[in-house]
């Protein structure tokens, strides 16, 4: 504003002194001292505002310095307006545009002052200084009336100006300090946080990031960052160029900086911003810490649970080993107090006992035996599966056992074209022999067992919890038996936990551990009459499908 108002001073000081010399030989001689003086006053007086100003630059201009300049403007359009003719001059207006920067550099009554100044300057060369013959006194007041409408229009828009550029300073002044503190937060956390464009170069590192990576990012600004970070963590360069690139956010990515010879896990959480630069382009940002310390508390919380896990299995163990063994024992002693006191009519007892040591012994070692198998259910190997021809083998192979009733019917039905499944064939041939087996023993004497192999689970199979997606295989195995006692629905896959009559309570747990070795689930129903239990795993993609084994369309029956 100031730099205007000087620019305006010269070119009227200037314009006064040529008109000056143009009419010198006939102006006035008063008049054209008049003319000298005010250009010798508008020049020194600008240069020597502008040297103000330029030396003062760090320090806020006082209010007689603006009252200065305006009063130096009004002196000098009251001296053009005197030498061009007073009441009849046409430079005027020329008061104006003093009243109107007065209201803007100026508080509003500073801009009032002026407007009245310039009324009551103008007013004294018109009326008194230079009297023209018949000075219409209207003219003069609607003159001054302009003057005060000017000043009171501009004042109010001056203040309108001031109370928006007071808001304007308060939200800037607020802005810088949430950058501020913003900063100051990013400088302390923690956490390594880097910026990116989309052509790689870095924008922004803070100090935990330079720690973390071992590398001098503030240093790298607006350079490309991925290839010096690719020999520090692959992972974390991966995951911002994808970002950055695709648009691709990343939630709790894990990843290694290498650094010193040493290696450490981060986690790493990606974001992308669109058009926060100036030209419109992506940003991504990494946010990434160590979580090695983690890792190693959650490996021994890990280790923890498991050994509790098994401090629990071998008291259950035990337990279930201690009532066959004290049975032996006790049928032990009395065959040994017998054999010193032998009666005629002993031999009937012996027999009963003997059958008794055989069969808790039998008992002991089956109970042995399937705590192996859940002990041992782990993935050994890995093949590319046929899962129809494995749950057929399994299923015929559970049809001939002997604990099968003599009316009880096994059906397998099994959908065409079933891509092949990546796993272990003992373990998963193991899951689907148990689970066969378990129905033809609830079922009792006659009864249906019903196995079926498709690509989704059967309708009704409660699977809202299913965390397994992509392309699913799904083997349900449902019979027409009493079904599970509702108390033992939630506990069936616990250790030692049955509803048969000299169970080991071991087999559907074994089930369970052989299909989460697979990344599967196993999911139980009480039906109104039976149960239902089903297998749903999910299928490698790089194996291609094959044409699953088939006997009959309709199924195969036994």
């Amino acid at each position: 504003m100031l730099r205007w108002v000087w620019l305006a001073r010269v070119v009227l000081a200037c314009a006064i002194l040529v008109a000056a010399v143009f009419v010198w030989n006939e102006a006035a001689p008063s008049d054209t001292l008049i003319a000298t003086l005010a250009f010798a006053m508008a020049i020194l007086a600008t240069v020597g505002s502008a040297m103000h100003v330029e030396i003062e630059r760090q320090r806020p201009l006082g209010l007689a310095f603006y009252v200065g300049q305006c009063a130096l403007d009004l002196l000098l359009v009251t001296a053009v307006v005197h030498i061009t003719g007073g009441w009849s001059s046409q430079f005027a207006a020329l008061y104006i545009l003093v009243i109107a920067s007065g209201a803007l550099l100026l508080p509003f009554r500073g801009g009032l002052t002026v407007a009245a100044s310039a009324s009551l300057l103008y007013t004294l060369d018109v009326l008194w200084l230079r009297p023209g013959a018949g000075a219409p006194f209207l003219g003069v007041g609607v003159q001054l009336a302009v003057f005060a409408v000017v000043a009171i229009g501009s004042g109010y828009v001056a203040l309108r100006l001031r109370q928006a550029g007071s808001g304007r300073e308060a939200l800037a002044a607020q802005l810088v300090k949430v950058q501020l503190e913003a900063a100051e937060i990013l400088r302390t956390i923690r956490s390594g946080i880097v910026t990116i464009d989309s052509q790689g170069r870095l924008l922004y590192a803070n100090p935990a990031a330079s720690e973390l990576l071992g590398l001098d990012l503030r240093a790298s600004t607006g350079r490309p960052l991925l290839p010096s970070l690719l020999g520090v963590s692959p992972q974390l360069a991966d995951l911002l160029e994808r970002s950055a690139r695709d648009g691709v956010r990343t939630t709790r990515a894990e990843g290694i900086i290498r650094r010193n010879g040493e290696e450490f896990e981060i986690g790493v959480t990606t974001t992308v911003a669109d058009g926060t630069r100036p030209d419109g382009s992506v940003t991504a940002t990494a946010i990434f810490q160590d979580i090695s310390d983690s890792k190693r508390i959650q490996a021994l919380h890990i280790r923890a649970e498991r050994l509790q896990a098994v401090a629990e299995l071998s008291a259950s163990l035990a337990h279930e080993i201690r009532n066959p063994l004290a049975s032996i024992r006790s049928a032990t002693e009395q065959l040994s107090r017998r054999r010193v006191v032998r009666a005629a009519n002993d031999d009937d007892d012996e027999g009963i006992l003997h059958g008794l040591v055989v069969r808790e012994a039998d008992r002991l070692s089956r109970l042995l035996a399937d705590f192996l198998d859940f002990a041992r259910t782990r993935v050994t190997r890995l093949d590319a599966l046929d899962v129809g021809a494995l749950s057929h083998t399994a299923a015929m192979l559970a049809a001939a056992h002997p604990d099968r009733g003599p009316d009880v019917q096994v059906q397998v039905d099994i959908a065409p074209d079933l891509p092949r499944l990546a796993g272990d064939e003992d373990l998963l041939h193991r899951a689907i022999f148990n689970l066969v087996l378990n129905a033809i023993q609830a079922v009792g004497a006659d009864g249906h067992v019903f196995v079926q192999v498709d690509r989704r689970p059967p309708n009704g199979v409660d699977g809202s919890s299913v965390a397994v997606t992509g392309e699913l295989i799904a083997i349900s195995v449902t019979d027409d038996g009493p079904g599970i006692p509702l108390e033992l629905k939630d506990r069936v896959f616990e250790p030692f936990v049955s509803g048969k009559v000299g169970g080991t309570g071991l087999g559907l747990p074994v089930v369970h551990r052989a299909v989460e070795a697979h990344r599967g689930v196993v999911l139980v129903d009480r039906l109104p009459k039976g149960t239902r239990f089903c297998i749903v795993m999910p299928v490698t993609p790089t194996v291609p499908p094959v044409s699953s084994f088939q006997l009959n369309p309709s199924g195969v029956s036994a």
